[in-house]
């Protein structure tokens, strides 16, 4: 993962980063990918998977991607795992499983660790439910307009 500056937007923090991901035959392959964080959702952090086919996002707890940067974590459809590279760096193994397929990625952990610092930053631990949007979050589960 090659380390982009991070963008403050409007709704959070922005990141372009590149991963390195194995695809089905067992190459690796940089794909381009966006990292995301909003204080009214906030415990989570998104990644989109910018591809020529279309973008795919997955949306993952923060504390997992903050405990998978120490020891493996997760549980189901996204693990999260410590390593180290051919070049001896500490890298992050973000494992991916949906019934569509599987997705193994790495991500340069002193990045990632970065990007996770300025998300507590935003929003320190403890301090989450205070940034909820409860009325938007009730509005989207009855299928109204948030106003």
């Amino acid at each position: 993962m090659t380390q982009q500056p991070i963008h403050r937007t409007d709704s959070g923090l922005t990141r372009p980063v590149m991963l390195s991901c194995i695809d089905p035959w067992g190459r690796v392959v940089d794909v381009p990918t966006t990292l995301g964080y909003r204080p009214d959702d906030p415990y989570a952090v998104s990644l989109v998977f910018h591809s020529a086919s279309g973008d795919v996002e997955w949306v993952v707890s923060r504390t997992l991607l903050l405990q998978g940067l120490a020891a493996p974590t997760g549980d189901g459809d996204v693990k999260v795992y410590p390593s180290i590279d051919e070049d001896a760096r500490a890298v992050t193994i973000l494992d991916f499983c949906s019934p569509d397929g599987r997705l193994i990625a790495q991500a340069d952990s002193l990045a990632l660790q970065s990007f996770l610092a300025r998300t507590f930053q935003l929003v320190p631990v403890g301090a989450e439910d205070k940034h909820l949007d409860m009325d938007g979050l009730i509005a989207a589960l009855l299928g109204a307009d948030a106003e």
